[in-house]
């Protein structure tokens, strides 16, 4: 397919773009992209920029993006797609749908399924599932150990030649200190990231929510922010020793941002995600008893927060990922302490990062670095740039419309979420990924 994008608000981090023009596209590729010059600029005199032949753009499909950014597509290095095992949760199919309805053009997913992402079959299940029912491109991360069971490292180098870009046993931790030091050993040999969920399952054990103050008084057992830190602290100690590629998911507490700040000061190969619902939610919120907020690590404090706002910005925390983790209906109308984790939260991230616009904790460019292009550039995909002849993956996007969050009309079958009912900024009208237009006008 041939398309025009014209008059939209064109912004490239990685190519230092922000600056009204058209980009046209051809074959799932971006052929040229042409700005509006500022008259009279001594850029505008250095850089002479071709205008599309008229003759050229009769058959192509034409999208006016006035009033819009044009982005490169969103990159979530952290979802959940529940297939192959959990498909009444989430499929592959149901996944990108909603991937894409939030400006994602590419997600990562998780090997916590049944059976667990440690062979080979596993990865080509998902790379040709994906081919045949995807909206956009997936990259299986493939499980540390067999089974993510923490006794044995999986076949490490079958999985990334079958098409595994990072390693992690997400949902659990590595608890075996050996295992994770030989992991990381690994990845400076493959030059891929593994992946650490930090949590130390004696401390967390029985918790359901952030301990503190609003644990006790809602009598629900907590999980201590000690628990993610003792890990945080470990893992970066390993690959001091390493020289691994570490990268700390979901980064939830005050504790774990120093930790991580630290590290990076002294030169440690470390880089770290949060949440939405981290810098967006605190364990007050917990109060009204809804499921949908129970997640692992848990929401924490006030001071919890503003400390991922304070790593965001400094550059602390490199990305933010959505930890997208969808279930079944079934799955959360339970009792607090019975109800899964997890939260959906693809087609609501851009938005909820889009506050911290607003809040000045970042500006445009940093959040769609911090969306696209630093994920992008940690996992070693070719993604995340509006560059001639890179892939066709863009989410046209209007900053000022505001909608409701109505999660029963989420594409995912997880309408988990407990932003339902919030009003945002920040609708995608549009997402093109692989040169495929998904139109949500």
């Amino acid at each position: 397919m041939k398309i025009l994008i014209k008059n939209g608000r064109i912004i490239d981090p990685l190519q230092d773009i922000d600056r009204k023009g058209d980009i046209l596209i051809e074959d799932g590729k971006i052929r040229e992209i042409t700005l509006v010059r500022k008259r009279g600029s001594a850029e505008a005199r250095k850089k002479k920029v071709p205008d599309f032949r008229a003759s050229e753009l009769s058959n192509f499909r034409t999208i006016d993006a006035s009033g819009c950014i044009v982005i490169p597509g969103l990159v979530d290095m952290h979802t959940h797609l529940r297939e192959p095992g959990f498909e009444y949760k989430e499929t592959i199919k149901t996944g990108t749908k909603a991937a894409v309805r939030g400006g994602f053009t590419s997600v990562c997913c998780m090997p916590n399924t049944n059976p667990v992402n440690d062979t080979i079959a596993v990865t080509e299940f998902i790379i040709k599932k994906t081919l045949k029912e995807g909206s956009c491109t997936v990259y299986p991360i493939g499980a540390i150990t067999k089974g993510q069971n923490d006794e044995e490292l999986a076949e490490l180098e079958a999985l990334k030649r079958s098409g595994c870009i990072a390693f992690s046993d997400d949902g659990r931790p590595v608890a075996n200190s050996l295992i994770m030091r030989h992991a990381l050993e690994y990845s400076k040999i493959f030059d891929v990231p593994i992946i650490s969920h930090c949590e130390d399952l004696h401390l967390s054990e029985g918790g359901v929510m952030n301990e503190g103050f609003v644990s006790t008084i809602l009598g629900l057992r907590g999980i201590p922010k000690a628990a993610e830190e003792i890990m945080v602290a470990r893992d970066l100690t390993l690959c001091r020793l390493t020289g691994g590629r570490l990268h700390i998911a979901h980064v939830s507490s005050e504790g774990s941002v120093r930790l991580i700040r630290d590290a990076k000061a002294r030169g440690i190969n470390v880089t770290a995600e949060t949440c939405p619902h981290y810098f967006s939610l605190t364990d007050e919120s917990l109060i009204s008893y809804d499921t949908n907020l129970k997640v692992n690590p848990p929401i924490r404090t006030e001071k919890d927060v503003e400390a991922i706002k304070q790593g965001l910005k400094d550059g602390t925390i490199d990305v933010i990922a959505t930890d997208h983790a969808p279930h079944h209906i079934d799955d959360k109308t339970k009792e607090f302490d019975a109800a899964s984790f997890g939260i959906s939260g693809l087609e609501t991230a851009f938005s909820l990062g889009l506050q911290l616009v607003g809040q000045e904790v970042l500006d445009l460019k940093q959040l769609i670095m911090k969306m696209s292009v630093t994920p992008s550039n940690i996992m070693r995909i070719p993604k995340g740039t509006l560059s001639s002849g890179a892939d066709a993956d863009l989410a046209i996007i209007n900053l000022e419309h505001s909608f409701v969050v109505d999660s029963s009309r989420f594409l995912s079958k997880g309408k988990n979420s407990p932003f339902n009912g919030w009003t945002l900024k920040g609708t995608v009208e549009k997402t093109i990924a692989m040169g495929k237009v998904y139109d949500w006008t």
